[in-house]
């Protein structure tokens, strides 16, 4: 039988490996070193602001990331777009004929102060549980002493997506302290928009599409199964937007004189959004469903993730799933419309007895990989035309106050669309060879992710196979106040992603 000379290397390769490691030491205790390292650095990342929303706040995050790739042996170069730049790190090896593309986040959510439970977001703090459940506050300088794995690191950006980005470099420098070479280049994309969207990504993609050009896209970015097992995501959804804000009277007028006489815009959006919807969960505008077929090979692969259903739901504090699939990993296969938040006048001690001017309404649009953006969108659009909406994109003009009862402004924006990858490519048997050696078994595989990452511009514009390995614990509390990452879960990223670069390709 004949063997290639690169299959021979990648072999010689990995039983140098394991050898080396037969008598020195083991993936646990080289992440936990090099986590033990990284403290001091992680503090002063996680401690720049990086609300994409404020440009200012963006370059110091550049800077210091230029900086911490370079100290790596990586070149990095600057992409330029009309708002702020993704940067591209590169690293090439002698023994490499393939290159992987990694796809990092560094933009965070914004901050409400006010519900954070430390002085300052941005300035991450050290927590430890209490009996009761709630988090107490310890010194930071309880990391260098013995670590406890269920203490949590608190920071706006410490799971989406700073941590990995951490996880990451210090897995660099655990192969360049064991002077270890991967058989394969790579190349990492950082994104500074992620939370608004990534609206610059595509143009991007295609105008730096030469530089970017890989084998395969790799993303760290997400939570781990709700088991907080190791896992390996094939697709995410993609997501559209949509703001609806539908208008009454041109001023509030007072709810005892005009009520009964003028239309009040609440009642009428309430309505609107309730034909959306059957009593049941499922979308009842026409076509929505269409092109999605979940078959007995697809229900097996889904059958593989090990979701207690009855404890999520006790989890989340819920009776009863929506009527969309026969579990949770069949409804994420179908695209999702959903309402972020409603706003019609004032509430609580702020209410008015008004019949207010209009009623605001957010939407979004989970996309698969079977939906486009563009015809979900227009499937929302005709059906609020059907219920005899006249639909602007702006404020209405006096003419058409006078002319249509029914006046809505729509606005809708596609960010980016679904992908997903085939179980059976070679980057899912590279990741799932690194897993297992890294951990003693396969990793959860899902076939799509609820969440949506900015990943179908490198999927559509340099054909790239991608799958996302999702590192930090299922309860980060992502997007929302006290956003942290669990101790053993960055200890484990860093293993996870070292297993990754250490395997051969």
């Amino acid at each position: 039988m004949k063997i290639s000379t690169r299959r021979l290397l990648a072999c010689v390769y990995l039983f140098l490996f394991v050898s080396s490691y037969s008598y020195s030491q083991d993936l646990d205790k080289l992440a936990l070193e090099h986590a033990r390292a990284s403290f001091d650095e992680l503090y002063a990342f996680f401690s720049i602001p990086n609300d994409a929303n404020y440009p200012a706040q963006i370059e110091p995050n550049v800077k210091w990331c230029e900086s911490a790739f370079a100290e790596r042996g990586f070149k990095t170069q600057r992409l330029e777009t009309e708002t702020v730049p993704l940067l591209l790190a590169e690293r090439m090896f002698r023994e490499a004929d393939k290159t992987v593309l990694v796809y990092l986040q560094i933009d965070g959510q914004p901050v409400d102060t006010s519900k954070w439970f430390q002085p300052d977001p941005y300035v991450p703090v050290l927590k430890s549980k209490k009996e009761s459940g709630n988090w107490e506050m310890i010194s930071w300088s309880n990391l260098k002493g013995d670590l406890d794995r269920d203490w949590r690191i608190f920071s706006r950006s410490a799971s989406d997506a700073r941590g990995p980005v951490m996880m990451f470099l210090k897995a660099m420098d655990a192969l360049n302290a064991l002077e270890q070479e991967p058989n394969f280049n790579i190349k990492v994309i950082m994104d500074f928009e992620e939370e608004l969207g990534s609206p610059r990504l595509p143009d991007a993609v295609r105008t730096y599409k030469e530089a970017l050009q890989s084998d395969m896209l790799v993303i760290f970015d997400g939570p781990r199964h709700l088991s907080n097992e190791p896992t390996l995501s094939y697709g995410a959804r993609g997501i559209a937007t949509i703001s609806l804000e539908v208008f009454g009277p041109r001023t509030p007028l007072h709810s005892g004189n005009y009520g009964n006489y003028s239309p009040n815009p609440a009642v009428n959006l309430s309505r609107l959004l309730a034909s959306m919807w059957e009593d049941d969960g499922r979308v009842s505008i026409p076509g929505w469903y269409d092109g999605i077929s979940i078959t007995e090979e697809v229900k097996s692969i889904l059958a593989q993730v090990p979701d207690d259903e009855d404890q999520i739901k006790k989890d989340f504090g819920i009776a009863k799933a929506e009527n969309i699939g026969e579990n949770f990993q069949e409804a994420i296969q179908y695209p999702a419309l959903g309402i972020l938040g409603l706003e019609a006048a004032w509430v609580g001690k702020e209410r008015r007895t008004i019949i207010p001017a209009s009623a605001i309404a957010e939407l979004n649009i989970r996309l698969v990989r079977e939906t486009r953006g563009e015809r979900m969108m227009t499937l929302v659009k005709d059906h609020i035309a059907r219920q005899g909406y006249h639909i602007i994109s702006g404020e209405p003009t006096e003419e058409e106050r006078a002319k249509y009862n029914k006046i809505v402004r729509f606005e809708g924006e596609i960010s980016y669309e679904a992908f997903r990858t085939d179980f059976d490519t070679e980057i899912g048997g590279w990741l799932r060879r690194g897993m297992n050696r890294a951990f003693g078994n396969d990793p959860i595989q899902i076939r799509t992710m609820g969440g949506s990452i900015p990943i179908s511009p490198f999927v559509n514009t340099l054909n790239l196979p991608a799958v996302s390995v999702p590192t930090v614990n299922p309860d980060n509390n992502q997007h929302s106040p006290n956003e942290n990452i669990r101790l053993g879960n960055y200890i484990d990223g860093i293993k996870t992603i070292m297993a990754i670069l250490m395997e051969p390709l």
